[in-house]
């Protein structure tokens, strides 16, 4: 990049995607304008461009970094080993509508339409990839559990995809009422979870 040391790239970068995820959580990508992120960086709009396409393409790393940042804190506090498949399956839904429901980023993204606008940004091919990643990271600790017979269902992708689904809850959180909704999750989750592990036998 012409005027910029490799050091100024990478600080600007930073500055950036620190600025974007702090302004999207609190606003959501529809009501930040790239004035708005410039400003927080103190670079130009044709600074901005430099690095980033479009305020889309930089909520798109900053949601990259977030997703990677998530899959680590998952991985440290070690929520989905284990031997017990109903143990593993109620900490993993456990962990993820906690991160929906506290994480501002995260919630701006479920909760708000953020997801929707995503959509229109990225083209069918992208948004495929992004879901079978999605699958993917699930089934990396479902599969043992399909293969070795201990949960309820016998295809491993029909049974990733279910796991995902049930956070989706949380978009019909009005609609099942404010006072309602965290006894209502907790419900699904603990039957998910039990349901998913009777086998049958």
């Amino acid at each position: 990049m012409k005027g910029f040391s490799d050091d100024q790239r990478d600080r600007i970068r930073a500055d950036l995607l620190e600025a974007g995820r702090e302004l999207f959580a609190q606003y959501g990508l529809g009501k930040t304008t790239i004035a708005d992120l410039t400003g927080e960086v103190g670079i130009g709009t044709s600074t901005f461009y430099q690095f980033f396409d479009s305020k889309e393409g930089l909520y798109l790393a900053v949601l990259e970094e977030e997703g990677e940042a998530i899959s680590r804190r998952l991985s440290d506090e070690g929520i989905v080993e284990g031997d017990d498949p109903e143990t593993v399956v109620r900490s993993f839904l456990r962990f993820l509508f906690d991160e929906i429901e506290t994480n501002p980023l995260v919630r701006q993204l479920v909760v708000s339409d953020e997801l929707g606008r995503l959509r229109e940004y990225r083209t069918p091919e992208e948004r495929e990839a992004d879901r079978a990643e999605d699958i993917e990271a699930i089934r990396a600790f479902t599969d043992p559990f399909v293969e070795a017979g201990e949960v309820h269902g016998e295809d491993p992708e029909l049974v990733a995809r279910a796991v995902g689904a049930i956070p989706y809850l949380t978009l019909h959180e009005d609609d099942i009422g404010a006072d309602h909704y965290p006894e209502v999750r907790d419900f699904v989750i603990e039957t998910f979870a039990r349901g998913l592990a009777a086998t049958g036998e």
